[in-house]
């Protein structure tokens, strides 16, 4: 059993991203498995290396050690494999599409504008994608994806329709997120998935992309989130409370019990991850997402479900 944590580095490290962290790494020990940390780093628009540096950081103050560290952006030649796997099997056109441009038509399962797929059809130009000076989509089978990840959540899905071909290389040339995520869990021999629930509607893409490539299809679990509080409706939770506050505040022994007593694995006293191993159990932890808040004695995490 080998599992990752997919981190981006676009922003500090926050309670969310180290509940996710967690999460994954509990889950890989209590099975006798490994865990790896993969830094996802492909967009240069808004990754840094000092983010990166942090979220190392973070997960070593937090307590969390891990079985290796993959660098996303280093493994472009395995993602340019990859296009040219999918290119020759008559897989890839250009899109001249803007994200603007489907504004207010049809939404997707993620709650994106969907993509109608209108420039199916279109041809690469003499060089290849290479050459393309668009972004380049893959064109899915129509087909629907039948799955239900490991906690019971349907993942079911056509997402040929119901998304969109998916960009798998951006025009600025940047290779797109659900092709670098199908393409590392393979490389690093994933076979467990671990992740939150917001990225569950992107399940059924990588799935398909999966058949595609003749890749095997890891088994899915999707946790829980931390929201924001608010008076309209709830955010998923970002760089509001940033590493740099939280420990200012908090130590890791301090944070672990905060976001393991979210988790419904212990009290909220002090602990170490290598603590709650023991007692981890899929079945003690909440599906329903949480609100954290940041009060004058740090971080908060409310007891009833949002």
């Amino acid at each position: 059993m080998i599992s990752r944590f997919a981190p981006s580095t676009t922003g500090e490290a926050h309670p969310g991203t180290l509940l996710a962290g967690l999460l994954v790494w509990l889950d890989a020990r209590a099975r006798g498995g490994r865990a790896v940390l993969r830094l996802e780093d492909l967009d240069v628009t808004r990754t840094r290396a000092v983010w990166a540096d942090q979220m190392i950081e973070a997960c070593a103050w937090l307590g969390l050690a891990w079985d290796g560290v993959v660098v996303q952006s280093a493994r472009r030649a395995a993602h340019e494999a990859a296009l040219d796997v999918l290119a020759a099997h008559g897989r890839l056109y250009p899109c001249t599409c803007s994200r603007a441009a489907r504004a207010g038509g049809r939404r997707a399962p993620d709650g994106s504008w969907a993509y109608d797929n209108v420039c199916r059809g279109r041809a690469l130009p003499a060089g290849g994608w290479r050459a393309s000076l668009d972004a380049i989509r893959v064109q899915l089978d129509d087909d629907r994806i039948e799955l239900r990840d490991d906690g019971g959540l349907d993942l079911s899905q056509a997402p040929a329709r119901e998304l969109g071909d998916p960009v798998v290389r951006r025009r600025d040339g940047v290779i797109a997120y659900q092709l670098a995520v199908v393409v590392d869990d393979h490389d690093a021999g994933i076979t467990d998935v671990i992740r939150g629930r917001d990225i569950a509607p992107s399940t059924a893409t990588q799935v398909m992309l999966q058949r595609l490539l003749g890749l095997a299809t890891p088994r899915y679990r999707h946790h829980f989130l931390l929201l924001e509080p608010g008076a309209g409706k709830l955010a998923k939770l970002h760089g509001s409370i940033p590493f740099s506050e939280l420990r200012a505040r908090h130590d890791g022994p301090g944070l672990c019990g905060v976001l393991a007593h979210a988790a419904g694995l212990a009290s909220g006293a002090p602990c170490t991850p290598d603590e709650l191993v023991a007692g981890f159990d899929w079945r003690r932890v909440p599906t329903r997402d949480r609100v954290a808040r940041w009060t004058a004695d740090g971080l908060v995490i409310d007891d009833a479900p949002a």
